[in-house]
């Protein structure tokens, strides 16, 4: 079989059913590990630097990647945003928060590896997959200045076969011929990318599953002194 029809007509696949059946085994047979193992015992400074900007960073570029892939190409045109636009919008958004998710990466990287307390109290698996992330991180801000080159050039091709092929994934019918004319480093980056996914039910990663949205309508706690 072709290598490029498998990395990406096949391993999507692959990578999309152990993230969902891997995350559904480890909650029922693991419950205790279902957790972020925070090592803010040991430091709590950079944690907390860190954590921030890489959260922010993290959530703006899923959720960006997800309006932008997944929306259908038709759709953005009915809003009125031309191919050039969402190109424009993609590179700056993916730029500012890429950046924003790359310091907040290296500082948590640091610490990790860094801070002798936190480095022995840590797992393989978390400095494994902190290496991934930052990898695939890079990836993706390498991207730029490809995609930066393509819009002076007038081109939005490359943004377009990206979200069809991501589309035709999510609807069963995975067509890895639309990445022909796609560049290495955009293929590279969805490899690792999709690799995230693969590995998320063996790493602290699963406790995204447990965000606790309960807090948003939680009425407000009630503390009273013992002295009056």
């Amino acid at each position: 079989m072709d290598f490029t029809k498998f990395i990406f007509g096949i391993y999507p696949y692959i990578a999309l059913t152990v993230f969902l059946v891997g995350s559904l085994i480890r909650f029922d047979r693991e419950q205790y590990s279902w957790k972020a193992d925070s090592s803010q015992l040991f430091e709590k400074e950079q944690l907390r630097k860190g954590s921030i900007l890489f959260h922010i960073g993290v959530l703006a570029l899923f959720f960006g990647h997800l309006a932008g892939l997944v929306t259908p190409h038709t759709w953005f045109l009915g809003m009125g945003v031309s191919d050039m636009a969402h190109q424009y919008i993609a590179i700056i958004a993916g730029a500012v928060f890429g950046t924003i998710c790359m310091l907040g990466g290296v500082i948590l990287w640091r610490r990790r590896m860094g801070n002798p307390r936190v480095r022995v109290n840590s797992r393989f698996m978390d400095i494994f997959i902190l290496d991934w992330l930052l990898v695939t991180l890079a990836l993706g801000l390498i991207t730029i200045p490809f995609s930066l080159l393509h819009a002076l050039k007038g081109d939005a091709s490359t943004m377009v076969y990206l979200a069809e092929w991501v589309q035709s994934v999510l609807l069963f019918r995975a067509e890895p011929a639309m990445l022909a004319d796609v560049g290495w480093i955009y293929k590279l980056h969805l490899f690792f990318g999709m690799t995230v996914f693969l590995l998320f039910p063996f790493t602290r990663l699963v406790h995204v599953w447990s965000i606790p949205l309960g807090y948003l309508q939680r009425p407000y706690q009630v503390v009273r002194s013992r002295f009056r």
